[in-house]
């Protein structure tokens, strides 16, 4: 991997994480401590990352965390249109897992005012959000917090779903390339993403067309993990082609009435 390409992926990793320690990062890349200290030393130069000893943490990060704002806000038409989707997807009654992300997010903005629906989620900007809301019961996972997504991670928010038996789980993604499967910037979400999976009978990922043939650093697995992907109008013909071949029903969100 070039020390360019290294660095952007650390970075990737320290957005999502928050922070990191030299020699976790030294490990993950198989890269010697000097390298990692080098390449931190480069980040904080530009003025991204803040080096402490053993490690460095993101930039900012108190702001978002008591703001309660998410990172990753680019594309927000596209993700509101894929959430005003799942709806079609979502019935009173129902038993559903929302995982942690901004397309989630939209989704849960959209759950308000339902009635007698249970959402289980490892995200705490979504249970405060739907946690006052009388008709819905919300149900937190325990595990490590991660400042930038606002979200709970590691296997102890995985093992929560042990034995868990829901309908629906609405997935997130942080790059779906199309020869490593699902990927994240993240090692300690790919416990807690396959335990969701495991735990539901239907597994629909909200994606926005952008993050399609794109990766992240960590693949969770393949494609066939999924039942359903609800994404935007933005998707290539070659890549519908793939989640047709991979028996991976497409579903588009489209600004008129949002068609299959």
């Amino acid at each position: 991997m070039l020390a360019a390409h290294r660095r952007e992926k650390i970075l990737e990793l320290l957005r999502e994480d928050g922070s990191a320690k030299v020699l976790n990062l030294a490990k993950i890349f198989k890269v010697t401590e000097v390298t990692i200290r080098q390449d931190l030393e480069k980040l904080e130069k530009d003025g991204l990352i803040i080096r402490e000893h053993g490690g460095a943490y993101i930039k900012n990060i108190q702001d978002q965390v008591q703001t309660f704002s998410l990172v990753h806000q680019e594309n927000l038409d596209k993700k509101e249109l894929i959430a005003r989707k799942c709806l079609d997807y979502i019935d009173s009654g129902d038993t559903i897992i929302l995982d942690s992300g901004t397309t989630t997010t939209e989704v849960a903005k959209k759950l308000r005012g339902m009635k007698n629906l249970t959402v289980i989620t490892n995200a705490l900007n979504i249970a405060l959000m739907l946690g006052a809301e009388p008709g819905i019961e919300v149900i937190v996972t325990g595990g490590e917090f991660k400042p930038p997504t606002l979200s709970l991670t590691g296997q102890k928010a995985a093992d929560f779903f042990k034995g868990l038996h829901v309908q629906k789980l609405f997935l997130a993604t942080a790059g779906i390339s199309l020869k490593a499967g699902l990927t994240y910037p993240s090692i300690s979400d790919l416990v807690v993403k396959k335990a969701m999976i495991d735990a539901s009978e239907i597994t629909y990922l909200v994606a926005d067309s952008t993050k399609i043939n794109k990766s992240a650093f960590a693949s969770l697995g393949a494609l066939s993990l999924i039942d359903y992907i609800i994404t935007d109008a933005g998707i290539e013909e070659k890549h519908k082609q793939v989640f047709k071949d991979n028996e991976i029903e497409l579903i588009i969100a489209s600004e008129k009435n949002g068609n299959h």
